[in-house]
């Protein structure tokens, strides 16, 4: 007989975080990554250790709304939720396309995503050249920490086993003048994960860089990201000197650090990820954005 697993359901996000508080639990949203990381073998139910709360029913965790220039966007709202909003910028809407098949994004959540923690999360490389902020709430009250600083490893954040994870807060993605590309590299469009993943974000006044990121996914632990080196092309004009752009490229074949799996091998996901980043160091096509 299968052991009976605790769940708990609240009506209110304070009473949610008041259980929270008092025990130890598995949050469980969309549960399309949880209830994969906890498979038993075929026929077997999960082992599932903990106490489960669920929070995806949580109308204070599904909003969306401007404030300023920074556009906020609720932990628990499901990738189709987020296709369907005019809010949303279409880059994420490209990425999120990417993601499984419709069923699983009817389910899974962007909270989700970024708390599984996984290098070739979808939408984590966007995130993090949006330079997401991230709201954990408990009921000692909220506590914001950059996505970069949020995700330590593979699978490893930093929340407290009485926070939740609240909001997703994507600063000045409103302004204008900003051009963003999304690419995934993988067997299939979607439904299938991620073999590279890249975003790169630029803003420029005329022909100057005003401002430059980029990051990778699936080549690391974590996404790969160098504010350093994106500092030193801040003030450059375009087209970038094919100097600089050597030089990028030379600093980030060092970092990019992939591994061999099923999936594909160490060798061909460097090779892929610096050319994303050539071409998006040469391209031409922002100056007309």
């Amino acid at each position: 007989m299968a052991e009976k697993i605790i769940a708990y359901r609240f009506d209110q996000v304070d009473q949610t975080l008041s259980q929270l508080n008092k025990e130890n639990c598995l949050i469980m949203a969309g549960g399309t990554d949880l209830m994969v990381l906890h498979k038993s073998r075929r026929g077997v139910p999960p082992k599932i250790q903990k106490p489960i709360i669920f929070i995806d029913h949580l109308s204070e965790l599904k909003r969306m709304y401007k404030n300023g220039k920074d556009l906020h966007i609720g932990a628990c709202c499901t990738y189709s939720e987020l296709l369907e909003a005019p809010l949303i910028p279409l880059p994420l809407k490209k990425a999120i396309k990417t993601i499984a098949a419709p069923a699983i994004r009817n389910r899974g959540t962007l909270g989700g995503n970024i708390c599984n923690a996984s290098p070739a999360g979808d939408t984590l490389p966007l995130l993090y050249v949006y330079n997401a902020k991230l709201v954990l709430r408990s009921v000692s009250g909220d506590r914001i920490v950059a996505i970069s600083d949020f995700i330590q490893g593979v699978r490893r954040v930093d929340r407290g086993s009485n926070e939740i994870l609240a909001e997703i807060i994507l600063p000045s993605v409103l302004e204008e003048g900003a051009y963003v590309v999304f690419e995934k590299v993988g067997n299939r469009n979607a439904d299938a994960i991620a073999k590279v993943g890249f975003a790169g974000y630029i803003r420029t006044n005329g022909e100057v860089i005003k401002d430059i990121r980029f990051a990778f996914g699936a080549v690391g632990p974590t996404m790969v990201r160098s504010v350093d080196m994106e500092k030193k092309l801040i003030g450059k004009t375009i087209p970038l000197a094919d100097a600089d752009i050597a030089q990028v490229l030379s600093a980030f074949d060092k970092i990019i650090k992939p591994i061999d799996d099923q999936r594909s091998t160490a060798r061909y996901r460097k090779t892929v990820a610096l050319n994303l980043l050539r071409y998006f160091l040469s391209s031409k096509q922002y100056q007309h954005n």
